[in-house]
């Protein structure tokens, strides 16, 4: 996960100082080195971080921290509003002109995931109302029409191509197309190199002079570090972009690159890659980053992730069917199919308040839910609706069905047996504890020991 070492180490140091009834200046000073060496082992810029260090450890040694009773609080609280400054205050969002169509450009070097983050922002478009037109300006790289067309099906989005014809070119017709056909958003899908040349940059102005995009959008690894940070200076100066799309932020990165963008251009993130399928972007919060570097969890995102794979008609049934105690195998797998198209259990555990660090990558093993997956639908119709006559010879035609133990089959049994008696409790006079036992239950899913995490 993004920023886990970062967290874990910010979160010792505000350890220590809550065991401090009050605080002085040589505690601040102690807890502020260790807060640096914290940024710089997390890829920060040392410019930057010298910078935070000295606006936090300002505002930490005043009055108001030292005069106060909970003053842990506050110094966790002053580093919660600065790193919203180093990210940005706001929520930069798509600047869409009043007369379409909106044409984006993205940029970046090879390898960054160009491609798959034009066709990702194209599908998030698609669920705005958008009508986004992908085009296929990226005519050196071997594959890269044919990928963009792969995944621009998968979006359900149009891709505009013509071959190897001039990119200028491709992208001037393209805007064309879109005004004929009522598309209001174009996303230029430019070429990349392995580093950055004068070829590149002369041809990215070129389409930048001919189609006067209103976005430029960088598409950047966050794992490369500070690396990312000095593309996204190199390309911010020859083409003046508008933001950035930060990609792989769900996997084992320090999260520099993160906090050290706006610093260095003066552009924001305006957009995060969290996992690798085509709904995996979501837009930067600055503030909810915040709180996840903080270990505060980040439940509004976790929220609009819900929204986004909720299923009102599903939702519906399963209501009813608990009304009548009929849940089965069949909600069970409905639920656990819900719960995975929010993304990886690693990123929904991450948006948890008090899950939010505490659970580490090691313990998350995210074949769980499609181990649980291939023992239900190893099951028969009726075993499904009645899973309390599956007896021992059942037991082991599932297991060897699913390619699991029997044992494996019985923790499953189990817990379904105790979800379903949790599930009558709360539509008797069960409630508020059966309700809790239910959600820990759930908490389980991701990690650690009980719940269904025995299924190993």
């Amino acid at each position: 996960m993004a920023f886990e070492g970062l967290s874990e180490k910010l979160g010792k140091v505000f350890k220590n100082l809550k065991g401090y009834g009050k605080l002085n200046e040589k505690t601040v000073n102690e807890a502020m080195r260790e807060v640096k060496m914290a940024l710089l082992e997390a890829d920060v810029s040392y410019k930057v971080v010298k910078k935070f260090v000295a606006d936090v450890t300002e505002r930490a040694v005043g009055a108001e921290v030292m005069d106060s009773l909970t003053p842990a609080q506050q110094v966790i609280d002053i580093v919660h509003d600065e790193l919203c400054k180093l990210m940005g205050t706001t929520n930069a969002r798509i600047d869409f002109p009043s007369k379409p169509p909106c044409v984006i450009m993205m940029c970046g070097l090879q390898g960054a995931g160009k491609t798959t983050h034009s066709a990702k922002l194209a599908k998030y478009l698609k669920g705005q109302n958008r009508r986004p037109l992908l085009v296929a300006c990226d005519i050196y790289r071997p594959a890269a029409i044919d990928q963009l067309k792969v995944i621009g099906e998968k979006a359900g989005v149009k891709v505009f191509e013509m071959g190897t014809e001039n990119p200028v070119k491709i992208a001037r017709e393209s805007i064309k197309f879109a005004k004929d056909n009522g598309h209001d958003v174009v996303i230029l899908d430019t070429a990349g190199r392995l580093h950055i040349d004068e070829q590149l940059m002369n041809e990215l102005k070129e389409i930048k002079t001919e189609t006067s995009p209103n976005e430029i959008l960088l598409v950047v690894d966050a794992m490369t570090g500070q690396d990312a940070v000095n593309v996204a200076k190199s390309f911010n100066e020859l083409l003046d972009i508008t933001g950035v799309v930060l990609t792989k932020l769900d996997g084992d990165t320090r999260g520099g690159a993160a906090l050290s963008v706006l610093a260095v251009t003066g552009k924001p993130i305006k957009f995060a890659g969290i996992g690798e399928k085509i709904d995996d972007l979501e837009l930067f919060h600055p503030d909810r980053m915040a709180n996840r570097i903080l270990g505060m969890g980040d439940v509004l995102s976790l929220i609009e992730k819900a929204k986004v794979t909720y299923d009102e008609k599903e939702a519906e049934k399963l209501a009813k069917k608990l009304q009548s105690n009929k849940f089965d195998m069949n909600d069970l797998l409905a639920q656990f199919e819900q719960i995975e198209k929010m993304g990886s259990m690693s990123s929904i555990i991450n948006m948890i308040p008090g899950l939010s660090g505490k659970v580490k990558e090691e313990d998350i093993d995210e074949r769980r839910l499609p181990r649980i997956r291939a023992i239900i639908q190893s099951m028969t119709a009726k075993e499904r609706e009645k899973p309390s006559i599956i007896d021992a010879k059942r037991k082991r035609r599932i297991a060897a069905g699913s390619g699991m133990k029997v044992e494996d089959v019985n923790n499953l049994l189990k817990q379904f047996d105790m979800m379903s008696k949790m599930m009558k409790q709360m539509n008797g006079k069960g409630g508020k504890g059966a309700r809790r036992n239910a959600m820990n239950m759930l908490r389980n899913l991701g990690g650690g020991n009980g719940g269904f995490g025995g299924l190993m």
